[in-house]
């Protein structure tokens, strides 16, 4: 995968500012670790594979962006990208998942990417055969007799040029057409439910089992729209190596994949505990060392090496210290950056201001029914406020609270919505006290509702 040149880190700074209100010392870290990468692949061979990523720890309550600034940055490049929850590893031995199960995933993550790009390339090719074949059902070539011999009706028949120019113009899109597709044989293994840590030895087996069993061809029932795509994908499919797919799949992933750790907190281990469940969280990250730096995974496209995996932690750290972690992962996370909790102007921007703000989601939702919904700035400053002073008072969940206070408001008119079509409804602050009055005010019933 070529790396988007034009991208500087001013500039992904900027695409991350469309999703992510505030962070500015972690957009900005983040932006030259990226660059980094590409300034990486530009150098001679043999320095290119001394020059090692330098892994992100990020620091910051629950609900700051976190996350979101690590996805939309592997979006911005189109690089395999997984996120991981540390608490759902444990050391081998105890009950849980394998920590060289994050390289399998981001390898399969990788692999669709680079298959669903070769299948776009030869598309319009694919989409050529499947309207033949659709053509072969809708007119079946009839065999004629010359002397001694059958020879099949010329394929550019006057009947079937007519049928070609309606399926074209979408005419014969709801006709039903019955159409013989492959059946994989997987059902070897289907059913057997593997023991916790081994899923992926079951999703192998079944792959394995499907691509050597005999391919059965199964008759359908579809519509003629249903039918060309299921056709163009079977052909789309003959028409690319999946050698080559694999072996770039292993290369994306290996000099492009993101993996995001979050509640790496979780794992940590407080100063002078070392028993009961301490013991397994640090377990976990002695498991997790040689991944973050850098050994050989092995997987059904082929071993992995995970030196120049770009490894991005997070956690809140209410409970623990980025230095309860062993020395040997904390050495892995040479970058720290703090990122701050979410203020009052903060809520403000994030509900208006993103590509995906939350105000905009409800006004085109309500927008399906026919109702217009429309919020009045001092509204807007209300919900902000209200989400500030009960991340105060309670845990602070930072902008996830949002979700919950603007549910509340919207409940009523989002659940008689078909009713009120046509009409335009007006959110106030009064609107916003009315609904929240209670709940604010009763500090126990914020607690369970807010």
């Amino acid at each position: 995968m070529e790396f988007r040149e034009e991208l500087t880190p001013k500039q992904i700074v900027e695409e991350l500012n469309k999703y992510v209100v505030g962070q500015e010392e972690a957009k900005k870290t983040v932006a030259i670790a990226l660059r980094n990468r590409w300034r990486r692949q530009r150098l001679p061979q043999d320095l290119r594979d001394e020059v090692i990523p330098k892994n992100i720890l990020m620091i910051g309550p629950t609900g700051v962006g976190k996350t979101e600034i690590a996805r939309r940055l592997a979006n911005l490049v189109k690089a395999p990208f997984i996120k991981v929850e540390a608490t759902k590893f444990t050391e081998v031995g105890y009950v849980g998942k394998d920590v060289e199960s994050i390289v399998r995933e981001l390898v399969d993550v990788s692999f669709k990417m680079v298959k669903a790009e070769k299948m776009e390339e030869v598309k319009e090719k694919a989409k050529a055969i499947a309207e033949e074949k659709v053509l072969d059902y809708l007119v079946p070539k009839k065999p004629r007799k010359y002397g001694s011999f059958m020879e099949e009706e010329e394929i550019n028949s006057p009947a079937r040029e007519r049928f070609r120019e309606m399926l074209k113009a979408g005419l014969l899109d709801d006709k039903i057409v019955e159409i013989e597709v492959n059946e994989k044989m997987s059902a070897v293994v289907s059913g057997v439910i593997a023991p916790p840590g081994l899923e992926d030895i079951e999703n192998q087996l079944r792959e394995i089992f499907s691509s050597v069993g005999p391919t059965k061809r199964k008759k359908r029932k579809l519509t003629v729209k249903e039918a060309l795509k299921l056709l163009e994908n079977e052909e789309a499919e003959k028409l690319i190596d999946m050698d080559e797919v694999q072996t770039l799949a292993v290369k994306r992933a290996e000099n492009f994949g993101i993996v995001f750790i979050d509640e790496i907190d979780k794992v940590a281990v407080k100063s002078g505990s070392r028993s009961g469940p301490d013991v397994s969280r640090e377990g976990v990250q002695r498991d997790l060392l040689p991944i973050v730096e850098g050994t050989v995974v092995s997987t059904k496209y082929g071993p992995v090496k995970t030196d120049h995996i770009l490894f991005i932690a997070a956690g809140a750290f209410h409970l623990s210290k980025p230095s309860d972690l062993i020395p040997e992962l904390q050495g892995r996370f040479p970058l720290r950056v703090e990122l701050k909790a979410l203020t009052k102007d903060d809520f403000v921007r994030i509900l208006t201001e993103p590509k995906n703000a939350l105000i905009k989601q409800y006004i085109e939702l309500m927008k399906t029914e026919g109702v217009e919904v429309e919020f009045t700035k001092d509204a807007i400053e209300e919900i902000a406020k209200i989400a500030e002073e009960v991340n105060e008072k309670t845990e602070n969940i930072g902008a996830r609270r949002l979700h919950t206070i603007l549910e509340k408001i919207m409940e009523d008119y989002s659940f008689n919505a078909p009713d009120l079509k046509g009409q335009k409804i007006v959110i106030d602050v009064n609107v916003v006290r009315e609904k929240l009055s209670n709940i604010v005010t009763n500090e126990d019933l914020s607690r369970y509702i807010l």
